[in-house]
């Protein structure tokens, strides 16, 4: 049996996330805090840009390989390996969505969730 102790919860999952990111220098990273936010899909988003196909591969594997080794956990879901245009790690209260830059101003996924708490993680 697993202790609440034991437990992960979104907020460190979240932080583990955002480790794994800055570990392949991935940029701007946005933490959307959906917790207050009435029918949200999950209690935090979490937003960065990768430069290329291949950064964006490497942030992916990298946040895979913190959370595993903090937490033993895999993505429920992963979506856009096909393309790596945006790559979306789905975590269950955790999402996680890594973005080519002009494919993240043309969708403004921040602005979308206007009633979220945002955290702006310096680099």
């Amino acid at each position: 049996m697993i202790s609440n102790k034991d437990k992960t919860t979104a907020e460190q999952l979240s932080n583990i996330v955002v480790k794994g990111i800055q570990e392949k220098k991935g940029s701007d990273i946005v933490m959307l805090n959906l917790q207050k936010v009435g029918s949200s899909v999950a209690d935090y988003f979490i937003i960065c840009t990768g430069n290329s196909e291949a950064q964006i591969d490497a942030i992916r594997e990298s946040i895979e390989k913190e959370v595993h080794k903090e937490t033993r956990q895999h993505p429920w879901h992963i979506e856009g390996l096909q393309n790596k245009q945006w790559v979306l790690l789905d975590y269950v209260d955790v999402v996680v969505h890594i973005f080519q830059k002009d494919i993240r101003t043309y969708f403004s996924l921040e602005d979308l969730w206007g009633d979220a708490d945002l955290t702006y993680i310096d680099e």
